[in-house]
């Protein structure tokens, strides 16, 4: 990958990176477009993969960002991807958080909050619609995702005996690879 390559890189993960209300998980995505169908750099299940890794690992859920550069252009790549998406976040978050303690009870505030709300779940929302195709082979992985999307919403049940439940089922044979 060229430096005007990386560079478009930046300036794509940047404007991204105004565009995530929500996080980064909310612009999922728009990059899986952009890595996977506009450029080719990786493959559908290959983007699903470096989720999930990052996902599984302590810290951020910003992790999967990194990996993607890492994965399209080594750490040059890295940089590229997580510098531009990280530092305007970071930057509107002091400045709002100053704000909201300088002006807690402002009625511009809590209208934004409440008009982020619904636009925060819908792009939550089409992120899991992006990456269910990616990791689900057969009937049997989509019926495994409704079942948990049904046990998630209905239950208090900790996710993480959730995860373990399926983890025991790809480990038997009862979910393909």
């Amino acid at each position: 990958m060229d430096i005007a390559q990386l560079g478009a890189l930046f300036l794509y993960f940047l404007m991204l990176a105004f565009l995530a209300v929500g996080g980064a998980p909310s612009v999922l995505p728009e990059m899986h477009r952009y890595v996977v169908d506009v450029h080719a750099w990786m493959t559908s299940t290959q983007f699903a993969e470096l989720y999930a890794l990052a996902q599984v690992a302590p810290g951020p859920n910003v992790m999967y960002i990194p990996l993607i550069g890492w994965r399209v252009a080594g750490w040059l790549g890295a940089a590229a991807t997580t510098i531009p998406f990280v530092m305007p976040s970071v930057t509107v978050t002091l400045l709002v958080a100053h704000l909201h303690a300088r002006y807690p009870k402002a009625a511009l505030g809590a209208a934004i909050r409440r008009g982020l709300t619904p636009i925060t779940i819908g792009l939550i929302f089409a992120s899991g619609w992006i990456l269910l195709p990616a990791v689900n082979h057969d009937w049997r992985g989509y019926v495994l995702t409704v079942l948990t999307v049904i046990v998630v919403l209905r239950t208090s049940l900790n996710p993480i005996w959730l995860l373990s439940a399926g983890a025991v089922a790809g480990m038997v044979g009862l979910v393909p690879n």
